[in-house]
């Protein structure tokens, strides 16, 4: 039996139980926002009565943890290289939400046997019975292993900003993912959320920017989810290492967070998305890594 074969038995497997909802979130450059609102969001599904895990594939760079204002003892290489479990690798922030730090556990993965893969698969698939909502924070930009990432995802939230930068980098990133061989525009959403504006109608503006040289240019199509204003309590939030939606929950910010989660929450009901759970995601991945 071939690794492909295999890793798609175990899926199947995996699909008798119940699987996670799987969001991505990214963004074309750094310093926008992208893990404030992973975490931000994590919190208000939290609120909401969802099961929240965070994985922080931002290898290298702590921001999650950071964030949480909590260190974690161990990370996914602990898992893959050393034979950990996945309830020992979770580290449970504020708000009872789960998270994992990345640590370097991807980089090496085309490297390992087809039986050591399939334990990870097994194991990572663990985390569609311990949560509801599992949302993947990217490293920013466009490296091979962001667009690993993205490709593997059926749900895509971009995070980007009103800064000329941000928009020119965001517009980078999905040209990149459109001229990714493994990317399927039928399977996956991309949603955009406009962070640090001053009024809801720069965010819409914003979008339509970016969305109008996306839909010239490129074979995507985007939704805008709405945006998170310019807020000085959010800042003060992440001095304390607190998400702003527990540390000042009436928050300007706070609230337009809420109010993307509803959003999100919402479509989830109208079983619009497409839960692919953790093995699928993964073993996407690995599958891509083995062909490249």
């Amino acid at each position: 039996m071939d690794q492909a074969q295999q890793l798609r038995n175990i899926i199947k497997a995996n699909q008798q139980r119940p699987l996670a909802r799987v969001i991505t979130v990214t963004s074309g450059k750094g310093g926008v926002g992208k893990s404030n609102t992973a975490i931000n969001l994590a919190v208000q599904f939290r609120k909401m009565g969802q099961k929240v895990i965070i994985l922080d594939a931002d290898f290298g760079l702590a921001n999650i943890e950071i964030m949480f204002g909590a260190v974690p003892k161990h990370s996914l290489y602990d898992l893959i290289y050393k034979g950990m479990n996945m309830s020992d690798i979770i580290t449970w922030g504020p708000g009872e939400v789960g998270f994992i730090s990345g640590g370097s556990g991807i980089v090496g993965m085309s490297d390992l046997s087809r039986d050591y893969l399939t334990y990870i698969i097994k194991n990572l698939a663990q985390l569609d019975a311990m949560a509801d909502v599992i949302i993947i924070d990217t490293g920013a930009g466009i490296s091979d292993a962001v667009l690993e990432f993205l490709v593997a995802s059926g749900e895509i939230l971009l995070v980007t900003t009103p800064e000329p930068t941000s928009i020119t980098d965001a517009y980078s990133l999905l040209k990149a993912l459109n001229r990714h061989p493994r990317f399927s525009n039928e399977h996956s959403q991309i949603k955009v959320i406009s962070n640090r504006v001053s009024t809801e109608q720069e965010g819409k503006t914003l979008f339509n920017k970016l969305n109008a040289v996306v839909s010239k240019y490129l074979s995507l199509t985007l939704e805008y989810l709405g945006s998170i204003p310019q807020d000085q309590a959010l800042s003060d939030a992440v001095m304390q290492q607190m998400p702003v939606s527990l540390e000042s929950p009436r928050a300007k910010s706070a609230v337009a967070y809420e109010n993307i989660a509803s959003v999100l929450m919402n479509k989830e009901v109208d079983k619009k998305i497409q839960k692919r759970g953790m093995a699928a995601f993964f073993s996407h991945i690995v599958a891509g890594k083995k062909t490249t």
